[in-house]
């Protein structure tokens, strides 16, 4: 049954600021993206310590996203993305106190196998913010279950879309913001003000336009008086977390589906973060690009990636089963990789073409499935657990992708492109488990 245009619109007031908290998320993270590198070669750093800084944030994410996650389920949405902005605030707090800080050595390595570099003290404080950031960081697992409290399963892969698109964007203007303030006389002090500037306009997103909810679904309520009646929008369906106490992560592993589920999550982000680690240090070593240049790079492939995800996903996701487009995404984001590896302008930028339709194009059919599987009673559970195994694969390819490139070259570019491949495989499974789940709903 098509959803009214009525609830259609209800349900956009309701996940406009959501989407609005993803875009400002990715922005601050796309503006780190560009110029961090070169921040971690200035303060003593080389590409080990670009990886281990970059695992950062995953690993103390991979604590407090299922731990957030939890408590979502159990205090209300909102009270948990406000923390979780709030964070993110101190962190960039944080970060930019640190670019004042004298460049004074604390640690100084010499080895054959890790390389040589100095841990100063900006290059620590740089650390510490990270880890913050990170372990605050549950807002978009949180994002992700109050947007499947918000719609029904029919709506809830368009709408994961539509937070990708959000997502995305952030990347479109992160890049192209670090690459343009960067080039200034200020250098990375402009773009991390503007990112403090923009965090400090998401916790007020999350203060007062975001609606308080608890784990229901919302839906039309026609007859409901207050404000509630005026927005279009009731909570029912309000449920305790069963027993009175939280899930645990062997509780989520006996849901069917949902160990498989992880895993293909897991190899996903493990393939790209391999690549998420490589490939900037690719481009200012081998490559000699500049942070513009590299910011510009990373702004055609979000602009691109907005667009396919936008009209293009909405489109195919009505055509086609959820575990068809994770199969096809995998199998061009592997593609992508392969033609990083000649290092050749032309096929980098058409690698940025099939980058369109990388993870992010088909993450948000697997989080739709997972939110399936899981029900509304774990929905922000299952969507901790799916941050934490990301950012657990986050963390082993980020570090990972920093010793392959230091040792191997580009054909780290290979190795990400051969763990996408096996996901590819994987996932013909997961055309079978979602045909099963049709026939059991008898659609």
């Amino acid at each position: 049954m098509e959803p009214s245009s009525e609830t259609s619109s209800a349900d956009g007031k309701a996940l406009f600021p959501l989407y609005t908290i993803t875009f400002i998320g990715t922005l601050g993270f796309g503006i780190i993206l560009t110029f961090l590198v070169y921040l971690v070669t200035d303060y003593g750093g080389n590409a080990l310590i670009y990886g281990i800084l970059a695992s950062t944030y995953p690993a103390f994410q991979l604590i407090g996203a299922p731990v957030l996650g939890r408590w979502s389920d159990l205090y209300g949405r909102k009270k948990i993305l406000l923390l979780s902005q709030v964070g993110t605030l101190l962190a960039w707090v944080i970060f930019l106190i640190a670019l004042f800080f004298p460049v004074i050595p604390l640690l100084e390595v010499e080895s054959d196998m890790l390389g040589t570099f100095t841990v100063t003290l900006p290059l620590f404080a740089l650390f510490f913010a990270r880890a913050l950031d990170g372990a605050t960081g549950g807002n978009i697992s949180v994002a992700n279950a109050y947007l499947a409290d918000l719609t029904s399963e029919e709506e809830r892969n368009k709408n994961y879309g539509r937070m990708s698109v959000a997502s995305n964007l952030g990347y479109v203007f992160g890049p192209a913001i670090a690459g343009i303030l960067g080039t200034t006389i200020y250098g990375e002090l402009l773009p991390v003000s503007v990112a403090l500037l923009i965090s400090v306009i998401g916790t007020f997103i999350v203060l007062f336009l975001l609606p308080d909810s608890r784990p229901c679904a919302i839906e039309e309520y026609p007859e409901s008086a207050g404000i509630r009646k005026v927005l279009g929008q009731e909570q029912k369906e309000c449920y305790e977390v069963e027993g009175g106490s939280k899930i645990k992560f062997s509780e989520a592993f006996k849901l069917e589906y949902i160990p498989f589920m992880l895993i293909v999550y897991f190899l996903i982000f493990l393939g790209f973060n391999i690549y998420y680690t490589a490939f900037p240090v690719f481009a200012a070593v081998a490559l000699q690009w500049s942070p513009a240049e590299l910011g510009i790079y990373f702004s055609v492939i979000s602009a691109l990636m907005a667009f396919v995800q936008g009209p293009v996903l909405a489109k195919l996701a009505k055509k086609y089963r959820e575990s068809i487009l994770v199969v096809v995404g995998g199998f061009i984001l592997g593609l992508q990789f392969i033609l990083i590896v000649p290092g050749n302008l032309f096929l980098l930028y058409l690698a940025a073409v099939f980058f369109c339709f990388r993870e992010r194009d088909h993450v948000p059919s697997i989080l739709s499935i997972l939110s399936k599987f899981a029900g509304k009673k774990y929905q922000g559970s299952v969507q901790g657990f799916a941050m934490s195994t990301s950012s657990l694969a986050s963390i082993i390819g980020l570090l990972a992708g920093g010793l392959l490139y230091t040792q191997l070259g580009v054909i780290s570019f290979l190795i990400a492109a051969a763990i996408i491949y096996l996901v590819v495989f994987f996932s013909f499974r997961l055309i079978r488990i979602e045909r099963i789940k049709a026939e059991r709903n008898g659609n």
